[in-house]
């Protein structure tokens, strides 16, 4: 946006300064791919991403055989533990949150010898130093060879101080003189908290990491379902001839929970739904929905793509903001016919928030394919269920073929789904048998745990292996980031200068406030029954 004082053009994002490992699109299968040894340090280890899905994700690798046999996790983190300790909460953890159960405990009793626990600050020079020490006696002891991970699971303010000091103590790399061992950094969003930020933070970041060594992690982008987009639209001509303006009336994504923000009060405070969900996963969705096919299937060029989309993003017209821009925040109602608190009676938020817990966006992509397609954006808490997807609603047939009666012919609809109950549907319309000839819409599905007969690996465990191949396929890349942060930020801004009036504007256990659904009909359209 003009209005803003730095451009991502001022920055070097080094996107050329890659790995050239072969995407894992075009092999098909991770099994093939060998994994250097190598420590993954996990900052913020206490923390719940650590218990809920980091340890699961690496004992799930284990179990499958993907991770290297030469190998170590070490949890930093500030509160005192010793390696034994860590490891029964992990096993805890472990046992209750893996996609598989029961827990294996042979497997365990070996996999746990390689978990570590490193007591620090994070910004102790003390505690670096002896993590650089300790990392270099695991080295001897394990053969690990010098490799490193170092996983950002902290709070984002942490994030330039963390990095600051592994550089300082001689812990990350420098890739243009040491070719004979890595280090890279999974940084977990959100990546900034608006277009400033994130360029300053770009910034900070490239001060002490090359491009290639940052792993800006979302995890939406590891489910087997997302990256399935991609093989749908591109190995499918059938879709892909009509995936453009002529065949598509509008596009819907649709990021639905059940949950309110629980524990995570004092975050949501300063959040919110745009921060946390829109700006990352929604926009990923969008970008592998309507980018153009890749000229290959490595990292730089899907990567590429994916900007051309961010940058081919009409700008919100500002004088008609309403018309584009819907929030809103839930009040007390019923979910699963059980009581549910309103936004500002969770713990750490405000009796007086006005932060949003639902947005939903209308936008167009002004490029050849999509030129006049709306894209209606949507993601909220405390909705009636968990879903997310993305409805493909085609145009409709000519009405002189069955202009007889009253006879309505939907819509062709075709709904990729992310979360659960991972599939495609395809709603065409059929006659009913008998005289009448009745017209009526019906669905052809497809599940993938049915069809496979297996349950997805999580996301983490995808997104941690390919990171430790050095893969940034599923990751996104510095300009990508910035780019979506460009055009959110005047949305941001708006609502920072207009305060609501009348939120709480939605009971918990409906789909979000009016205006939401006044926004499609305004255009003669109505979101979808999910």
């Amino acid at each position: 946006m003009q209005n803003h004082s730095r451009n991502i053009s001022d920055i070097i994002v080094d996107q050329n300064n890659s790995a050239t490992f072969q995407s894992p699109l075009e092999e098909g299968s991770k099994s093939g791919r060998v994994v250097d040894p190598c420590i993954v340090v996990i900052f913020g280890a206490t923390g719940d991403l650590t218990a809920r899905k980091l340890l699961p994700a690496l004992y799930n690798l284990t179990r499958e055989g993907q991770l290297p046999s030469h190998f170590a996790c070490v949890g930093f983190a500030r509160r005192q533990k010793t390696h034994e300790q860590f490891r029964d909460e992990m096993r805890d953890a472990v046992s209750q949150f893996s996609r598989v159960k029961p827990l294996d405990e042979n497997l365990w009793s070996s996999f746990m010898n390689q978990i570590y626990y490193h007591t620090s600050n994070f910004d102790e020079d003390e505690g670096y130093e002896a993590l650089r020490k300790f990392l270099d006696d695991l080295d001897k002891q394990l053969g690990t060879k010098g490799n490193r991970i170092f996983y950002l699971s902290t709070q984002p303010s942490f994030f330039p101080t963390i990095i600051e000091h592994l550089g300082k103590h001689g812990l990350i790399y420098d890739t243009n003189k040491e070719k004979k061992k890595w280090s890279r950094v999974i940084i977990e969003k959100p990546f900034g908290h608006d277009y400033d930020s994130g360029i300053e933070l770009q910034q900070f970041v490239l001060n002490h990491l090359a491009e290639s060594q940052i792993f800006r992690i979302d995890h939406y982008l590891g489910k087997e379902t997302v990256q399935n987009i991609l093989v749908f639209r591109f190995a499918n001509s059938i879709f892909e001839a009509f995936w453009n303006n002529h065949y598509i009336d509008h596009v819907q994504i649709t990021v639905g929970e059940e949950i309110g923000i629980g524990t995570r009060g004092a975050f949501y405070e300063e959040a919110g739904i745009l921060r946390d969900i829109v700006q990352n996963h929604v926009m990923q969705l969008l970008c592998l929905t309507a980018m153009e096919p890749p000229a290959s299937l490595n990292a730089k060029a899907i990567r590429d793509e994916k900007v051309k989309v961010l940058k081919a993003l009409r700008p919100i017209d500002l004088s008609n903001f309403n018309d584009y821009v819907v929030r809103g925040q839930y009040a007390p109602g019923y979910i699963n016919g059980e009581n549910a608190i309103g936004y500002r009676e969770e713990n750490n938020v405000s009796p007086k928030s006005s932060m949003e817990t639902y947005a939903a966006i209308k936008l167009y992509i002004d490029n050849w394919r999509w030129a006049g397609v709306p894209f209606y954006l949507r993601a909220g808490k405390r909705l009636p269920k968990r879903a997310t997807e993305i409805a493909v609603t085609f145009k409709q047939v000519p009405k002189i073929l069955f202009s007889q009666g009253e006879q309505k012919i939907e819509n062709n609809v075709l709904v990729i789904r992310i979360q659960p109950d991972e599939g495609i549907s395809l709603r065409t319309n059929c006659k009913v048998p008998g005289p009448s000839s009745p017209i009526q819409p019906v669905k052809m599905e497809f599940r993938y745990g049915s069809y496979f007969g297996l349950t997805p690996p999580e996301a983490y465990e995808r997104l941690i292996c390919d990171c430790m191949l050095g893969d940034g396929t599923l990751f996104a890349r510095g300009d990508e980031v910035l780019t979506s942060w460009e055009w959110i930020t005047p949305i941001l801004e708006r609502w920072h200068e207009s305060l609501p009036s009348d939120f709480p504007n939605y009971q918990s256990g409906t789909w979000g406030p009016k205006a939401a659904d006044e926004m499609l009909a305004r255009d003669g359209r109505a979101w979808r029954l999910i």
